[in-house]
């Protein structure tokens, strides 16, 4: 019912699409970056051919470099100036032209002692892609499985079903349905991203995110079953649509607190480093890890068999707290009423 749903359908293409627009939009940027154009005057224009990564004009009159400022034709004038010892000035329009001056200053040598290992700006975009695709599609599928299993409860449909089938076959296709909608919503937005990097010829770019895509589709797939089945159970305790955000609340919490913390410490080894071995932040902390370089290759392994352990023992304990709220109605259900036997 879920995949034939129009709402989910359309939500799911404004998703790609917006992915591919991204994409395109970065690869036309990239396409189109220009270098700064300035007009050079007399003197002046031997500076402005020293310098590299310029455009140059060269034109007869300071009137005349002033003028293609105004108009927006160059970005700055190089004039000859006595005031300095260069033996010129730039000439810019309503700002400092900064990407001329930047081109004309000469700049020593630095040395880092601890360089980046990946562009900040593309640091940033893979922790939002990341985090942001995370926090939707766990948010989304989940409340779809808290309002599913509170429906039943409430229109006592349920009955019913428990009739026909286990209760634990009643979860497990909740959180398998759910799942694999959800998996392979994630891996249509990894093969239209490969797809659109190549085809906007940004193919380097596929090799430095290309190993973190992969883990965090491999990494999704058995964080939201996790969740998945975390839901189930919570929406089991109460029986109105209405006390839904009473139990839901703390999981979005929960899948909330890695999307900021990925965001603000994009660049953090310490909290990067726990978040690739808690359960909840681990499908966002262990992929940026391995795009920065910094994750040794046993750590994904050791993360993921983590990861699984801590999920069969949330779908045993998800399962015990199922069973026994299920037929619960009125009130909602005290999780330890619910856990125990």
């Amino acid at each position: 019912m879920r995949l034939r749903s129009k709402a989910f359908l359309i939500s799911t293409g404004i998703l790609l699409l917006a992915v591919l627009a991204g994409i395109v939009i970065g690869g036309i940027a990239s396409a189109t970056a220009s270098d700064p154009k300035v007009a050079a005057v007399g003197t002046a224009q031997a500076a402005a051919d020293r310098a590299t990564g310029l455009v140059v004009r060269h034109v007869d009159s300071v009137a005349e470099a002033r003028s293609l400022v105004k108009k927006g034709t160059v970005d700055a004038a190089l004039v000859p100036s006595t005031k300095t010892p260069l033996g010129y000035e730039v000439i810019g329009d309503s700002s400092p032209p900064e990407a001329v001056i930047a081109k004309l200053s000469i700049s020593p040598p630095v040395t880092l002692l601890d360089p980046p290992s990946q562009n900040g700006l593309l640091t940033y975009l893979v922790a939002l892609g990341f985090g942001l695709v995370f926090f939707v599609s766990s948010i989304t599928f989940g409340s779809t499985i808290a309002q599913s299993v509170i429906e039943e409860k409430q229109t006592r449909v349920v009955e019913i079903l428990m009739t026909a089938i286990p209760v634990r076959a009643l979860l497990a296709g909740k959180v398998l349905g759910n799942s694999i909608l959800a998996f392979a919503q994630i891996a249509a937005i990894a093969v239209l991203t490969v797809g659109g990097l190549l085809i906007t010829g940004q193919t380097s770019v596929i090799g430095l995110i290309g190993p973190a895509l992969i883990w965090f589709v491999v990494f999704f797939a058995l964080g939201f079953v996790l969740l998945a089945a975390l839901f189930s159970a919570a929406a089991s305790l109460v029986s109105r649509q209405e006390d839904a955000a009473s139990v839901t609340t703390p999981l979005t919490m929960l899948v909330m607190v890695p999307y900021l913390l990925v965001i603000l410490f994009n660049d953090n080894a310490l909290v990067l480093g726990i978040m690739s071995y808690v359960p909840f932040s681990a499908p966002v902390g262990m992929p940026m890890r391995i795009f920065l370089g910094t994750a040794q290759w046993w750590e994904p392994i050791l993360s993921l068999v983590i990861l699984l352990v801590s999920t069969l023992l949330v779908i045993i304990l998800g399962a015990r707290i199922y069973s026994n709220s299920l037929l619960r109605m009125g009130g909602r259900v005290k999780l330890k009423e619910a856990l125990a036997r």
